[in-house]
């Protein structure tokens, strides 16, 4: 038996044999020029075996690219692999993607075929890609090269088929420019870019994906149909969404699983109010729609100019919106991780490790 047949009796929790019916079709339909674009880029690379590196904050539907990418592929009816590299460490990653030989470390009785083994002819997708550090960075560029890679511990090369889609929220040209990215693995993932705008870009499509969510969720749920009031749609239309679409989408689905008709108004109006209030990005500070028109709030002083490039200031917002909106996730769920993790559509591991990141505790 050979490298690639020892992989099938394999199984991890974040693989799937056959990727799931494509939701993409809900999620990334719209009007704009820029969604326009994704799913043109998705169709002309579908057929192709070249990498896709998918571009865009976090929320935004990355996943959801790359497994509309597979479906449309030639090898749909392969695997679908994901992988976070920000969940694990580096030595853990390594052994997850790579696999490990017996003896290769303490407790490693037998041998164990990585991840990439597992895809094969199938796709691996890699999220967070910018986490991963310079010493499995270049493993990773020998799969791309060559095909092929030796597990850890291991001296004999395993040859595999497997076609990579990248993601990241991070700014990849800068992580380059510092040297902590290889330039060459860069231009390896990078011959196809797909960006996916923020939810703030696309405001005109938030009805459509408010009516998309509805439907699912009550369905799922067996929940009554239920339909938003005009002030509630005003507020979803004038709200920064920080977590852009799954923001969207998870904020639904509590309401609706924990709201009647009268009271999920109050619910998603309370929400996005609150979420308003404390939105550490000043220019998403907007008005409450409810509020009265003839009674203008007294305009606030400006807020001190902070120091540092324009994509520094984003990126410190972006992580300070995450980790509002992760400990917010975790009251609702009086710190549940488990169920926090699937509202927030990330594996449990993940959640874990931005926890810790963050510094996050129930004092905070």
């Amino acid at each position: 038996m050979n490298d690639r047949d020892r992989t099938t009796g394999e199984s991890y929790p974040d693989t799937e044999r056959r990727t799931r019916p494509p939701r993409v079709l809900g999620e990334l339909l719209g009007t704009s020029a820029n969604m326009r674009e994704v799913r043109y880029l998705i169709e002309r690379v579908a057929d192709t075996d070249v990498t896709v590196l998918i571009r865009g904050e976090s929320g935004t539907g990355k996943e959801l690219v790359a497994r509309a990418v597979h479906t449309a592929s030639p090898r749909r009816d392969r695997i679908f692999v994901k992988v976070n590299c920000a969940a694990l460490p580096t030595e853990l990653l390594e052994s997850e993607l790579f696999g490990f030989e017996r003896g290769a470390f303490t407790g490693a009785i037998q041998h164990k075929p990585g991840k990439f083994e597992f895809a094969n002819r199938g796709t691996m997708f890699l999220d967070e890609i910018s986490e991963m550090q310079p010493s499995l960075q270049s493993k990773l560029l020998q799969v791309l090269q060559d095909g092929e890679f030796a597990r850890l511990g291991g001296r004999e090369d395993v040859r595999v088929d497997v076609r990579v889609v990248a993601a990241t929220n991070r700014d990849l040209d800068r992580a380059v420019a510092e040297g902590r990215f290889r330039e060459d693995l860069f231009f390896r993932l990078n011959v196809v870019c797909i960006t996916l705008p923020p939810l703030r870009q696309r405001r005109d499509e938030i009805p459509a994906l408010t009516e998309l969510f509805l439907h699912r969720y009550s369905q799922h749920y067996n929940r009554p149909r239920l339909t938003l009031d005009t002030n509630t749609t005003r507020l979803f239309e004038t709200y920064g969404w920080p977590g852009n679409v799954r923001e969207l989408e998870n904020l639904i689905k509590r309401a609706v699983v924990l709201g009647t008709d009268e009271s999920i108004r109050r619910e998603l109006s309370d929400a996005i109010e609150g979420r308003t209030r404390h939105s550490p990005i000043p220019a998403l500070q907007t008005r409450s729609a409810t509020a009265p028109a003839e009674q203008p709030a007294a305009a606030p002083a400006p807020p001190p100019i902070p120091s540092g490039s324009l994509k520094d200031i984003g990126r410190l917002a972006a992580r300070e919106a995450e980790r509002e909106l992760i400990y917010r996730t975790l009251e609702q769920t009086r710190w549940n991780r488990r169920e926090a993790a699937e509202i927030l559509g990330i594996s449990y591991k993940a959640l874990l490790y931005k926890i810790k990141e963050a510094e996050l505790d129930k004092a905070s």
